[in-house]
């Protein structure tokens, strides 16, 4: 997607109001290393160096919604426990007073711990209800849902299969929401769709389909059959989108018209949430008027950035219009100024990754340059090289340099896979980049000093780390382009 086209999709869902009605969940990951095995069983001993607590399910949802830019009226029911108050305190912080949360007398509240080790997932812990809701819960979540349609433009079911969106109140919803003109997303749990007949766009994964459908849902011509095959059962739904991972996203649309969304190859660093965050894009989308595959559209790009980010994240109108590109022949997205590379790096940090930056002139990339990179990468989640512009190239190697314009560079070294964030730099030294960037770790090659390193106070005075990686013998610039000098006719390498 191009940038200018999702800033304009952006600037249409800004400001949306979206009724969310579903399973509230109450997230939580430790993190931690895994060194040794347990002398007890024979299980890995995760060593917890931090945990964290977010909203999970439709309060995962309702974040995304109001981190996209749009408001959220969150409903839903919790139990009468500690983590019912805990889950209603984040609701609360995430989407203000405006929604309703429900406490019912003896219920569990649905909530999940992961256990994480070396950015893999070990272990996953529900802890689920195991009943549905009480006939009076249910009727207080339709009279408020009711209440609201007339101030959203999209109502959204959430459904993570822990009693609250019964077949008899999901049917209700619907009905209710199609009277008042007011479209309806559902992101499906267990078999039976007929249950969500009427909404405008029903959006399971690609195994949530097969297990409706009793279909293959494996390639672009299955993924279609299955498609139809449920349409077929739903005669007043009006669309139908399977989200398939990395091949992306396939709509049928109520006029039978079939649209896929190819999604951009990437580095998948936790997929937990992402569906939520497709969908809250997709929906409030939809609130804007926008035609639904260009919704998709949106919904792939807000999961592509979702994916990237560890845990039930949430994503931004930037990271988006960041991430937007035209394509593997514009890697120009990765091209940032100090600013938003520090305000990415923010978030990177807070998403618990390990961020790196090296940097450099970078004139005529060589496997000497590469060795560096690839080293620099292996030893964070993401890469941040800082390049020197033209100017400081000059006065650095001399008036003759640099052979290549920083623009050139720029584009050179956004290219390569190892490299998640390039910044041109006008000083002679990165220090006020390193300071702005804040990375866990500097990286440069094994020919200069660690200690003299500019940035390299700064970085361990923040409890980070300067690594030196291993040189290529015999590569540099400055030969390659004194050789040429020599002979200007010859093979430089």
């Amino acid at each position: 997607m191009q940038r200018e086209r999702a800033a304009r999709l952006l600037s249409l869902i800004a400001g949306q109001r979206a009724l969310v009605v579903g399973d509230l969940i109450l997230d939580r990951f430790v993190y931690g290393r895994t060194e040794r095995v347990s002398r007890e069983a024979p299980v890995p001993i995760l060593s917890e160096t931090r945990r964290t607590v977010m909203l999970g399910g439709a309060g995962n949802l309702a974040r995304n919604i109001v981190s996209l830019g749009g408001s959220a009226i969150l409903i839903s029911v919790t139990g009468d426990d500690a983590e019912g108050a805990e889950a209603a305190a984040l609701a609360r912080e995430a989407c203000g007073e405006d929604g309703l949360l429900i406490s019912e007398a003896g219920r569990a509240t649905p909530a999940k711990i992961r256990y994480v080790a070396q950015n893999q997932q070990m272990l996953c812990v529900d802890r689920d209800p195991r009943a549905p809701v009480s006939g009076a819960s249910a009727e207080a979540v339709f009279e408020a849902a009711a209440s609201r349609l007339g101030e959203a433009g999209v109502l959204i079911l959430s459904d993570y299969g822990r009693g609250l969106l019964t077949p008899q109140l999901t049917a209700r919803l619907i009905a209710a929401a199609r009277e008042a003109g007011v479209p309806v997303s559902v992101d499906p749990r267990g078999k039976g769709y007929e249950r969500y007949d009427g909404a405008a766009v029903i959006k399971p994964n690609a195994d949530e389909l097969a297990a409706e459908t009793g279909l293959p849902v494996g390639d672009d011509v299955e993924a279609e059959a299955a498609l139809r095959a449920l349409q077929a059962r739903l005669p007043k739904t009006m669309a139908l989108l399977v989200t398939r991972g990395a091949s992306g996203m396939t709509l049928l649309a109520g006029d039978g018209t079939l649209h896929h969304q190819r999604s951009r190859q990437r580095s998948v660093f936790d997929v937990s949430g992402a569906g939520d965050t497709a969908l809250a894009a997709l929906s409030l989308a939809m609130a804007a008027g926008v035609d639904i595959s260009e919704a998709m559209a949106l919904a792939d790009l807000a999961a592509g950035v979702a994916v990237g980010k560890a845990g039930t994240a949430v994503v931004t109108p930037d990271e988006l219009i960041e991430d937007a590109s035209g394509g593997d022949a514009a890697p120009d997205w990765r091209i940032l100024d100090r600013d938003c590379a520090a305000r990415l790096s923010a978030r990177w940090r807070a998403d618990g990754l390990r961020v790196g930056f090296t940097n450099g002139c970078f004139d005529i990339l060589h496997p000497g340059h590469l060795s560096v990179l690839r080293h620099a990468a292996s030893v964070c989640d993401r890469l941040v090289v800082g390049l020197n512009d033209d100017a400081s190239v000059s006065r650095l190697k001399g008036p003759q340099r640099p052979v290549n314009q920083a623009a050139s560079r720029a584009v050179m070294l956004a290219s390569l896979d190892m490299v998640d964030r390039v910044v041109v730099f006008e000083e002679d030294t990165p220090e006020a980049l390193i300071r702005a960037v804040n990375p866990h770790v500097l990286v440069k090659g094994a020919d200069y000093a660690a200690d003299d390193l500019p940035g390299a106070a700064f970085i361990k005075s923040n409890g980070g780390e300067v690594v030196l990686a291993p040189l290529v013998p015999g590569l540099s610039t400055t030969a390659l382009v004194e050789r040429m000098k020599r002979d200007p006719s010859g093979d430089p390498s």
